[in-house]
């Protein structure tokens, strides 16, 4: 496996490829994470494609990793109610945040990103959406 070279976007400290058992108590086994050498001083990491151990999107700190539930459980909402596929909610979310695919990742997102997302996604479910 080649090493991935990931620096904690907090305090720029090397993350690690760790057992996600490390920060989660009830992680399933195999399940991984790269978490910030400084951990749990500096509590910052990632979950871990399991496959291909590429992390998921970028080191998080435990406020930015809330938002970023958020903003998930925000767009669930729109297959969970059946407004729409998975796919059509994430393409959707690409078109309006104006995102090549690559980047229209929740797991990449910033926290104001995130606050994007939900609003988004609550107007949506809400009110019925209207193109902004």
């Amino acid at each position: 496996m080649k090493r991935i070279n990931i620096k904690c976007p907090y305090c720029g400290s090397q993350a690690l490829l760790r057992p996600a058992s490390l920060v989660h108590k009830h992680a399933a086994p195999g399940e991984e994470v790269y978490v910030c050498a400084r951990f749990p001083a500096c509590d910052a990491y990632v979950s871990a494609h399991r496959d291909s151990h590429l992390p998921m999107g970028t080191l998080a700190d435990r406020s930015l990793r809330q938002k970023r539930r958020q903003a998930h459980i925000a767009l669930n909402r729109l297959w969970e109610q059946g407004l729409m596929t998975r796919k059509e909610a994430y393409r959707w979310l690409q078109v309006q945040l104006s995102l090549p695919e690559s980047e229209a990742h929740i797991g990449r997102f910033s926290a104001y990103r995130c606050e994007q997302v939900i609003s988004l996604c609550g107007r949506f479910t809400s009110a019925g959406w209207r193109a902004a």
